[in-house]
This record gives C-alpha cells, structure tokens and sequence, in this order.
C-alpha cells in the first residue's frame, strides 16, 4: 500500500513538472505571437491553455484521494499540501500566457508592442520562460540553492517591470491610451508569471525544511 502512495506522489511530482513545461511553452510562443502579430500562434495558445487546466484538475483529484485515503503525516503530508499549491500558481501561469495571447489577438494585424518597446517585451518573455523551466528542475530536484538563485532572476523581472513604467510615464512616450494600457497589462502578466515560478521556488523550500522563508533567508 506504501509503495503505492510513493507512486502517486511521484506522479503528483511528475505532472507538477509537466505543468512547468507546458507553462513555459505557452508564455514562449504568446511572446511570439505578440511581437509577430502571429494570429494563429496566438490562437493555438489560447486554445492549448486546457491541458494545464487538466493537469490541475487531475492533480487535485490525486492529492485530495490521497488525503482521504491514507491520512499522511509529516513530510508525506508536506508533499501533498505544497502541490496543491503549486499548482495553483502554474494555472495561473498558464492563464497569464492566456492572457498575453489574447492581447496579440485584439491587436492584429497589428503587433501590440510599439518599436521601442519590443527588445524589453522580448528580454520578459525570455526570463519568463527561463524562471518556469528552472521552477520545474527545482521542483524534481528539490535544490534549495537553486530556489534562492531562482529569486534573484525575478529580480531582473522586477527591473525591466519599473524601466517600462518609467518609459510610459516619460513625456517622450506618445502613443494612444489604448498602447498604453496594453504594456501597462502586457508588463504586469510577465512580472505576475515570474512571481508566481519564485511562489512555487518558496513551496518547494517549504517542503524540504517544514519552515515558511524568504528565498533570499535560505540557508
């Protein structure tokens, strides 16, 4: 019965990572899209974003089994709690790439990404991309360096986030209200994204010490 619950939590681990994957996947190619004016790439995104709502409905449906089933304690307990809420966050990643898919969408055949802006977008994309992936190696590896490492790369986020801000508040910026708003949002689902990848980094140290920390206080 035991190495059947360790089955399903490895498998609760393995699907946790596929939603990294397919998160990954999704903000690459709505980056794409945006900045192409792809409307079929767009479209596929936006289409695509019910596999990760699967893959949670599925993973919840395993955890909570479990928790009925065989009542676990201590760090068998940690594992299930802590996916529940992983899994949160990489839906809502999935639903951030959504939404940037559907910006590129409303504004084709034009690409809603002025000129000057498009190398910013590019470099949120990468590091969006880039922070999921290593978010899903944490989570198969436990690696609790590698989830302090991961919080500094959101910094990078966060600094790209003020620069547009910055850029939008500057006389020199005259585009229309309706590009404004549009990278006001654009700019806020990739700093939301890397938010939520560093929320799953904290579960996973959570996990392995039972404490709740700052990435930046784990030793």
């Amino acid at each position: 019965m035991r190495d059947a619950f360790h089955e399903d939590l490895d498998r609760i681990s393995d699907q946790l990572v596929e939603m990294t994957r397919l998160a990954a996947s999704a903000m690459n190619r709505s980056t794409t899209a945006l900045l192409d004016a792809d409307l079929e790439l767009a479209e596929g995104v936006i289409s695509a974003d019910v596999e990760i709502d699967t893959l949670r409905s599925d993973l919840d449906e395993l955890a909570v089994g479990l928790l009925a089933r065989q009542q676990p304690v201590a760090t068998d307990l940690r594992i299930v709690v802590t996916a529940l809420h992983m899994a949160t966050s990489l839906e809502r990643m999935g639903d951030l790439a959504e939404h940037v898919a559907k910006v590129a969408r409303l504004r084709y055949p034009e690409s809603a990404v002025p000129p000057e802006l498009r190398g910013i977008i590019f470099e949120m994309g990468e590091i969006a991309d880039r922070l999921v992936l290593q978010a899903g190696a944490i989570i198969s590896s436990k690696d609790i360096e590698a989830a302090r490492n991961l919080s500094g790369e959101d910094d990078e986020m966060d600094t790209l986030h003020r620069r547009i801000f910055t850029i939008l508040a500057s006389p020199e910026w005259t585009h229309p209200a309706d590009v404004t708003v549009d990278i006001t949002l654009l700019s806020r689902y990739y700093e939301r994204f890397a938010d939520h990848s560093v929320a799953v980094a904290r579960q996973v140290v959570y996990l392995v010490t039972g404490q709740w920390k700052s990435l930046d206080d784990v030793d």
